[in-house]
């Protein structure tokens, strides 16, 4: 993520749609001038999430759409590969270099979206994107495929903040408050990742909603991309290897040596070596018991549990902890460790497993400021374009100077209907978020903004305000459409009803 990779320099023309998109010049009718075409997740019946957090666009074009990203050598790099590879001439080169003649390379495309971190029902436009001169129809969905991409950055943030609602509900009903929320998920999931791009876009949709990371590539992205100075933040912490380094017999030594290293400050320490349950109680409960009560508030141990059932290791682990640093009772009458002993569970995390936890902790009493989660490939691989059931389709053209509303409707899949005409987003008078199809939509009420126009970047998004965009609503139903609620009072300012603002 090198500065000068922000203006679009990767290869368009190469690394471009699918194959059978190069041909698609030649298969639109007769004297089309216009194609229009929409993103959305589909609402689907019985859907897991019902709605979904906008991220991810600002980076994509930046990276690859900004600028002059036609050149000479590149068109010729494109029709011999593409004579190659379809083996006869279907390549596009007239269209290609009358692009780089009239617009310098740039691309005569506009696009209108969401603005970044808003939180969207299921089933309404996202983004739309046309061509700006005639000539160039077929260029709206011949960067379909990569813009399609946005439903991996859409869906790490959307269900990372399904996380953060079922966090916020344990934390205020355990503890009083949501101090230390945004730190209570980490991301675990860099190496469990295809790539580093992947690393890079889903680490940063995961920082839309939270604070805390190991990915370093996604705190890049947030720096380089969405003017971020340090987006997540993390502590020293052991892993397998340099624990078992030491030796089975010298598991004590391995673990004072972390709390010599790092004498303040917080550092968590992997303990499932050998025996987790021997450590909690034998080595960090028994041998080191007065090195760790000596810490400081500031400087809490975390202990690591890493293997076994999830729910089961972690009741286990903090009834030993107990049973060797006792415990207190906070204002809501829920226990707590100590304040510098807390447990992290990152082995086995999804929103299931979050839940089990969270309900049987609460069921023995304890609060949830006693652990964190880490979560890796369930965060940021475990999904597909499927998740959210993500589509890119055309819904309008225009030939012979008049416009037509396309769609699809397939009988064998009612749910797969697609909108009609030119489209708009808008609150409607009952509060509700809903799309306007067949361009009757009113400017003035249209939530979707031009981003990006002729090869320039429109709006430029900062981090801080995308997370402003996503914070969660005080008492916020993770079964309902969220910022779709008809229970506000008539006046009602909505930040009152706004609740956690990540810093």
């Amino acid at each position: 993520f090198h500065k000068h990779q922000v203006e679009g320099e990767v290869g368009i023309l190469i690394n471009p749609p699918v194959s059978f998109q190069i041909t698609h010049y030649k298969q639109y009718p007769p004297n089309v001038t216009k194609v229009y075409s929409y993103f959305e997740c589909r609402r689907r019946n019985e859907a897991q999430f019902s709605e979904v957090v906008f991220f991810g666009l600002q980076y994509l074009l930046k990276k690859y759409l900004a600028g002059p990203v036609v050149t000479e050598e590149k068109i010729q790099e494109a029709k011999v590969f593409y004579q190659l590879h379809f083996r006869q001439a279907v390549f596009d080169e007239e269209g290609w270099r009358k692009i780089l003649e009239k617009y310098d390379g740039r691309l005569p495309i506009r696009i209108k979206a969401v603005p970044e971190g808003k939180v969207i029902p299921r089933g309404n436009v996202l983004f739309t994107v046309e061509n700006t001169d005639p000539d160039f129809f077929w260029l709206t969905n011949y960067i379909e495929t990569m813009l399609v991409q946005m439903w991996y950055p859409i869906t790490v943030a959307t269900i990372s903040r399904e996380f953060k609602k079922i966090l916020a509900k344990h934390l205020k009903a355990t503890s009083g408050s949501l101090e230390g929320l945004d730190f209570k998920l980490h991301d675990f999931g860099y190496r469990g990742v295809s790539s580093q791009e992947s690393a890079a876009l889903g680490g940063a949709a995961h920082l839309v909603n939270f604070c805390s990371t190991d990915t370093v590539a996604g705190v890049l992205m947030a720096q380089r991309y969405y003017g971020c100075p340090m987006a997540g933040f993390s502590i020293p912490a052991a892993e397998h290897s340099t624990i078992i380094s030491w030796g089975r017999h010298r598991e004590k030594e391995a673990f004072e040596s972390l709390l010599d290293q790092f004498p303040t400050g917080c550092v968590s320490v992997v303990s499932d070596s050998y025996d987790i349950f021997n450590a909690c109680k034998h080595i960090w409960g028994g041998k080191l018991r007065e090195r760790v009560l000596e810490r400081g508030d500031d400087s809490t141990l975390v202990i690591r549990p890493d293997s076994g059932d999830p729910a089961e290791t972690v009741i286990e682990v903090i009834r030993i902890l107990e049973e060797c640093f006792g415990s207190s009772v906070n204002s809501v009458g829920y226990k707590l460790l100590p304040s510098n002993l807390r447990i992290i569970q990152g082995d086995g995390i999804d929103l299931s497993s979050v839940k089990e936890i969270l309900e049987k902790l609460r069921d023995e009493g304890w609060s949830m400021e006693n652990v964190l989660f880490g979560c890796g490939s369930s965060l940021l691989q475990k999904i597909n374009r499927d998740t959210l059931n993500c589509a890119f389709k055309c819904s309008y053209v225009e030939s012979n100077g008049k416009g037509m509303d396309v769609y699809k409707q397939p009988i064998t899949d009612p749910s797969k209907r697609s909108k009609r005409g030119r489209l708009s987003l808008r609150r409607n008078s009952d509060g509700f978020i809903e799309t306007v199809e067949h361009g009757v939509g009113k400017p003035e009420e249209d939530m979707l903004v031009t981003v990006f126009e002729n090869g320039s970047i429109l709006q430029d998004y900062l981090l801080e305000e995308i997370r402003k965009n996503a914070l969660l609503w005080e008492e916020e139903d993770p079964n309902c459409y969220q910022h779709n609620r008809d229970d506000l009072q008539a006046g009602e300012p909505l930040q009152k009803h706004i609740i956690n603002g990540v810093p």
